[in-house]
């Protein structure tokens, strides 16, 4: 009886000790540029915090977000609050913004044209199929002067929401992670900055139409409604908003395809 307790109390000790380590594990998802590679720019930082960072790399864009919901994972860092938002009305989520850190600008990229005013009427251009990134792209296009869209459908417009198409333009959704692959196949296509970034696209020197620095889709450390004021995340946020992470992406990122916006 007496070894059994000795065991169990050895057990005990052991749960413990494991338990206190995890506490101090902060697991992040995030696509791998620019956000992966920010995040463990500031690994170090959080270890003198005391929080020890995981970083767990996604390729897409819904996978991040169920992890956070289901609590796989502490955060996310790779979506801005437009796609949040719809994302949580869509699934009955409870996700929300912890901080903001910077702008990727969106860009329309294209390899058979070098000037948007070339694409030929009846041309095929590829946009995110996901509603947030699809309605942003279609107002980058409304906003050059290629198609105007009905003012009721806002951020989350489709290609059915277009009320004049001049140039008679087709649309092809596809999945954000698959465009710069497709890019070959088509005339052009709107792509999101983390997936044009690896692809070797820079939208100051490549894209044909591009995002004003002004956009409003600021991407964010996203955690479940309830853990916005945790330690770790408030440590989280406040190691990504620094002068050293500023001047990662002025040096990385020196043509604007990253903008930090604190």
């Amino acid at each position: 009886m007496k070894k059994s307790i000795l065991a169990l109390f050895a057990v005990a000790l052991v749960v413990t000790g494991c338990s206190k380590k995890a506490s101090n594990v902060l697991t992040v998802g995030a696509t791998p540029e620019p956000h992966a590679a920010i995040l463990n720019l500031i690994a170090d930082d959080l270890a003198k915090e005391g929080v020890v960072l995981k970083v767990v790399e996604f390729t897409d864009y819904v996978t991040p977000n169920e992890a956070v919901e289901n609590g796989q994972i502490d955060a996310n860092f790779f979506q801005h609050v437009p796609y949040l938002d719809s994302f949580n009305a869509e699934r009955g989520y409870h996700l929300v913004n912890a901080g903001g850190v910077h702008v990727e600008p969106l860009a329309l990229y294209s390899r058979k044209y070098t000037i948007a005013s070339n694409i030929p009427d009846g041309a095929t251009i590829a946009i995110p199929n996901d509603p947030t990134n699809e309605g942003r792209a279609l107002l980058l296009l409304q906003s050059a002067g290629y198609i105007t869209l009905n003012p009721l459908a806002g951020l989350t417009a489709v290609p059915a929401d277009i009320l004049v198409n001049q140039h008679k333009f087709k649309f092809s959704e596809i999945e954000a992670a698959s465009l710069p692959r497709v890019l070959d196949d088509v005339d052009a296509a709107v792509i999101n900055g983390n997936y044009a970034i690896p692809a070797g696209l820079t939208a100051s020197k490549d894209g044909l139409i591009v995002e004003g620095a002004d956009s409003p889709y600021v991407n964010i450390i996203a955690v479940k409604d309830g853990r916005q004021n945790d330690e770790k995340i408030q440590k989280l946020v406040k190691a990504i908003r620094t002068q050293k992470v500023k001047d990662y992406i002025l040096q990385h990122y020196p043509n604007g395809e990253v903008v930090a916006i604190f």
